[in-house]
């Protein structure tokens, strides 16, 4: 499938769909405690289909009839051993948290999990040896350090290491490690994009864990805890909201964002800063977002906390006045492609200059050239470039758009709300 855009100007307002990282997180949890969980304004897309799926093969019961709320009957950790391998898809977050999660399994219980050709390239032997130390038995089934894998119990607790490249390996152990029957320690040598730890503590405070968190360096967990089942709404998605952040920055006439909560720890709120910088007309109030294009300048953008933010800002970069600087985001080169290198790419095909940094991405700005890009099958890349047709002269052709699915099925319809001329072609 392709996704087609063209030269638009943006004017109206949109709420924003729920945040995938809360739906995860809330799926996993209802389906780890005891009772019964309501789930309000769930995100639906194949990311977390592929969660529901994956613990109801883990013994939860989990009722996704009605598209607006989600009744979860949790297992009260007693999870069960699947009667065949999980495949996860494309999503990186339930594969990490349902690893921690097979842990909890009888002894014995195997649990194998695999995912799509992308998922079976990412890195995950940290956790595995971090859960290895805490009692749990696991493995690369390729012995290769990445999926498939295979998971037994039982987790007892005790102390532990991790080097989390990516958050989600310490929100696993933060996750799974309150149901051991001991107390655990996890020293934290490397931490990447903190603000989804505290995403994933904000939902273990939200069920009273007990828990001690020196600095993000060292966490104290207390054993034989339990989750209990709850009631809750999911916020709308900063993570899907920056597409229409940055579009809206470049071509926006007044476009108003609904249903963003800022009390709320996502991480990629930051986006928001980042276009400020650079001199966008933005402003909040209460749960929305105004946002009306105006001139950019190019800047240096610290973004080791929102690498998702990574290919959008990249694009809006090449529309700015002046060099723009995006470093220390160097785990955005293990995310379901090497985003860095993915993007200076299509730039450069695009007729943009880019320089590539181990840890990030220069962007000169440019006239786009050329309107038929790759979009590599990762749902952001296809959306980010989509933006470049936006405020081009020359419509911009991305393939592989299907990838959008994963986590946005409804970015071409949202964006034609506020005008875009962007349409889905299933030529080519």
């Amino acid at each position: 499938m392709k996704l087609i855009t063209k030269k638009s100007r943006l004017k109206g307002s949109v709420r924003i769909p729920g945040s995938k990282s809360h739906t995860i997180r809330a799926v996993c949890i209802a389906s780890l405690a005891e009772g019964k969980s309501i789930i309000h304004s769930p995100l639906v897309s194949n990311d977390t289909a592929s969660v529901v799926e994956c613990y109801r093969a883990m013994g939860a019961k989990i009722d996704t009839s009605d598209d607006k709320k989600w009744l979860i009957e949790g297992t009260a950790g007693q999870i069960h051993q699947p009667e065949e391998q999980i495949d996860v898809g494309n999503s990186g977050t339930t594969l990490r948290l349902a690893v921690g999660s097979a842990a909890l399994t009888e002894k014995d219980a195997k649990t194998r999990f695999t995912g799509d050709n992308q998922i079976c390239a990412r890195p995950i032997a940290p956790l595995l040896e971090a859960l290895n130390r805490l009692g749990a038995d696991t493995m690369s089934v390729k012995s290769n350090g990445n999926p498939p894998v295979e998971i037994s119990g039982k987790l007892t607790g005790g102390k532990t290491s991790i080097e989390a490249v990516t958050s989600q390996y310490l929100s696993s152990l933060l996750l799974c490690c309150p149901l051991a029957e001991d107390d655990t320690e996890i020293s934290v040598g490397v931490l990447n994009e903190p603000g989804y730890v505290q995403m994933t503590l904000d939902w273990l405070d939200n069920q009273q864990i007990v828990y001690k968190n020196e600095d993000f360096k060292e966490f104290h967990i207390k054993g034989s805890q339990k989750y209990r089942g709850f009631e809750c709404r999911i916020p709308s998605d900063f993570s899907s909201a920056t597409f229409f952040l940055c579009a809206a920055a470049l071509v926006g006439d007044e476009v108003v964002l609904e249903g963003l909560d800022f009390e709320d720890s996502q991480p990629d709120k930051a986006v928001i800063d980042y276009l400020l910088k650079m001199g966008a007309d933005i402003k909040s109030s209460g749960d929305s977002v105004v946002v009306k294009a105006s001139r950019l300048k190019g800047c240096d953008i610290d973004m080791n906390q929102t690498p998702d933010a990574l290919p959008a800002m990249a694009v809006t970069a090449a529309f700015a006045e002046g060099t723009t600087k995006l470093f220390n985001v160097a785990q955005a080169r293990s995310k379901e492609t090497d985003r860095i290198d993915c993007m200076a790419k299509e730039m450069g095909k695009m007729g943009i200059e880019t320089e590539q940094l181990p840890d990030g991405l220069i962007i000169h700005p440019g006239k786009i050239e050329n309107g038929k890009v790759h979009g590599w099958s990762d749902h952001r890349i296809v959306m980010a470039l989509s933006i470049a047709g936006l405020a081009s002269d020359i419509p911009i052709e991305v393939d592989t758009a299907e990838a959008m699915d994963i986590t946005f099925p409804t970015y071409p319809s949202l964006m034609g709300k506020l005008g875009a001329n962007m349409e889905k072609s299933e030529k080519g």
